[in-house]
């Protein structure tokens, strides 16, 4: 077995100490307000298995630092927009380090989902159904 320097759980644990976390009841209550905006960095094969919160953009976990930043020649237009951006997966951890990422590449009005897409269904939010 490989000696890692930190866990994973670890970088998860401290990412949440730095970012806005969002319990999925306040999110719920929000979503209908358009000035947030949902993303979901899971695999798309989890989205196309189990849907994802209605309205959310699919952002790739791998490709969200290219797709933040405006001068990456893969940037995405929504990210200049002013939103609310909740990021979210299915039970809380990429997110969570996902939003530390957006976060330190500048994107600062940001909030990560706790619980996640499992929480979110659990809790009975909007979703759209996999296709």
């Amino acid at each position: 077995m490989i000696k890692i320097k930190t866990s994973v759980m670890k970088l998860v644990e401290s990412a949440k100490k730095q970012i806005n976390n969002l319990q999925v009841d306040d999110a719920i209550k929000m979503h209908s307000n358009k000035t947030n905006l949902f993303i979901d960095v899971r695999d798309i094969r989890e989205i196309q298995k189990s849907g994802r919160i209605f309205g959310a953009k699919h952002v790739p976990r791998c490709m969200l630092e290219f797709w933040i930043d405006p001068v990456s020649p893969y940037h995405k237009q929504f990210f200049n927009d002013n939103y609310h951006f909740i990021f979210y997966c299915a039970s809380d951890w990429r997110s969570a380090l996902a939003t530390l990422s957006a976060m330190e590449i500048g994107l600062l009005n940001t909030s990560h989902l706790v619980g996640g897409f499992n929480k979110w269904l659990k809790e009975k939010g909007p979703i759209e159904k996999p296709r």
